[in-house]
Parts: structure tokens; C-alpha cells; sequence
């Protein structure tokens, strides 16, 4: 008799995901994506939030038409650290504001964007097509396939 283990379903993973490099702002790439891919990205009401003050850019499309989600999500959030510091001078205490930035997936800190499409169906060949429709969008610098299961907050990645 076949015994089930339930780890054996937890890592199948059913979606593509792009790396994008781009200084784009969020809302003009996802522009660009819309136009050049025929996609309806829009933005999200609320953010990616983690619950650690850290809150992610995200826009969504759902395709009724082929049962696919995509979704183009910031790898970078800046969050503003105010520290109190007490010399006991004359002064008394004084505040710091520091920037520190959270990524997404820390492994591909350089990646500006991600974009995820949770699509049974999709092939290799048909994310390669879309990787060079992405790059020939203006201020797009790279584009490429990452394999979700080498990475190891692939967990960031499970939202809605």
C-alpha cells in the first residue's frame, strides 16, 4: 500500500516568475506591461505587508479567460527608523532617522520587480517570449527567469 506524505504536495509549484530590473516607478512599468503585453495590471487597495512595517507594491490581473493570475510585485521597501539617542548633554536626547531597505526575496536583491504568473499551462518557451517582450520595453535593463524553487523565501511569494 502507497503511503501519502503531505510535504509531497506542498512544493509543487504552479507558477512563472520574471526577474525585472528597471528604475522605473511601479505604476509606469506596470504601464508598459499592460501595453506591451496585452495585460489589465492595476494596483492593489492594500500592500504586500508582512506585519514588520515593511509593505510591498502590488499589482494584480486575473485572466478568467486562461485561469491565470499575474501579478507584478516591488522587491524593495524602505522603511524609515527613527532612534532616540541619549548623551546626557545639554541638549538632552536627540532623534535619528535612518532609511533601512527590506527586499521580497533577499536572495535577488538587485531585482527591482517580480513579476508572478500563477498559470497551470505556461510553458518555458512561453516565458522566454514574454522575457524578451519585457525587455524591449524602454528603461527595462534586464529580464529573466528565476526557478522558484531555489529559492529559499519562496514563502514571500504565496499571497491572496
Amino acid at each position: 500500500m502507497q503511503k501519502l506524505d503531505l510535504n509531497d504536495f506542498l512544493d509543487t509549484i504552479d507558477y512563472a516568475l520574471i526577474g525585472i530590473h528597471s528604475p522605473l516607478e511601479s505604476y509606469r512599468l506596470a504601464y508598459f506591461l499592460n501595453k506591451e503585453l496585452q495585460l489589465l495590471l492595476s494596483r492593489q487597495k492594500a500592500d504586500l505587508d508582512f506585519g514588520n512595517n515593511t509593505q510591498y507594491e502590488i499589482f494584480e490581473w486575473v485572466d478568467a479567460h486562461k485561469f491565470a493570475t499575474w501579478h507584478l510585485v516591488s522587491n524593495s521597501c524602505q522603511v524609515e527608523v527613527i532612534t532616540t539617542e541619549n548623551d546626557n548633554s545639554l541638549f538632552g536626547s536627540q532623534d535619528q532617522r535612518t532609511t533601512e531597505t527590506y527586499h521580497l526575496i533577499p536572495e535577488y536583491k538587485t531585482v527591482n520587480y517580480f513579476l508572478k504568473i500563477s498559470d497551470d499551462a505556461i510553458t518555458d518557451d512561453q516565458v522566454q517570449e514574454l522575457t524578451k517582450k519585457i525587455q524591449s520595453i524602454p528603461n527595462v535593463v534586464a529580464a529573466y527567469s528565476v526557478n522558484p524553487s531555489e529559492l529559499k523565501s519562496k514563502n514571500n511569494l504565496i499571497f491572496y
